[in-house]
């Protein structure tokens, strides 16, 4: 199958794709409203709530702002690389399931996306309200991410 026909194939297939796609294929994080595909041996997710939707993409961009300085990132406006990209997804959530509970600060994992993001709104209101002190403990979180696990 060639590249093209291969993505407009998976357009079809997956019209919502998940915002945390890279997270949720790494096997590090999962979430209650994702549906994993398959399609010419690759895999994909796909997003069951438009909701959801909408408010991961909104911590998508909160958290590739905070971490365009320490990721050296020029600009946001362009696809990121891959590596970039896991870390701000991967590093990202488990910075905030870290700030959001403690006791997981040393966790490899994010069970439900969803629900963590539930939490945030909760607790915050709105993502661009967590302080500062806390968005930082999540920036380090982005940097030290290592996107091959251990």
């Amino acid at each position: 199958m060639e590249e093209h026909e291969y993505h407009l194939a998976y357009q079809q297939l997956n019209p919502h794709p998940c915002i945390f796609e890279k997270a949720i294929l790494s096997t590090r994080c999962s979430c209650g409203h994702c549906q994993r595909l398959n399609l010419a041996e690759r895999e994909g997710a796909a997003c069951l709530s438009p909701t959801v939707a909408n408010s991961c993409a909104e911590l998508l961009t909160q958290l590739r702002h905070h971490a365009q300085f320490a990721l050296k990132l020029s600009s946001l406006t362009k696809t990121l690389p891959h590596t970039k990209a896991m870390k701000i997804q991967g590093g990202g959530l488990l910075g905030l399931q870290a700030v959001l509970y403690p006791h997981l600060a040393n966790a490899k994992q994010v069970e439900n996306i969803s629900a963590l993001i539930e939490q945030i709104i909760t607790r915050y209101g709105q993502f661009n309200q967590l302080p500062p002190s806390e968005m930082l403990e999540v920036i380090k979180f982005i940097s030290h991410y290592q996107v091959r696990g251990h």
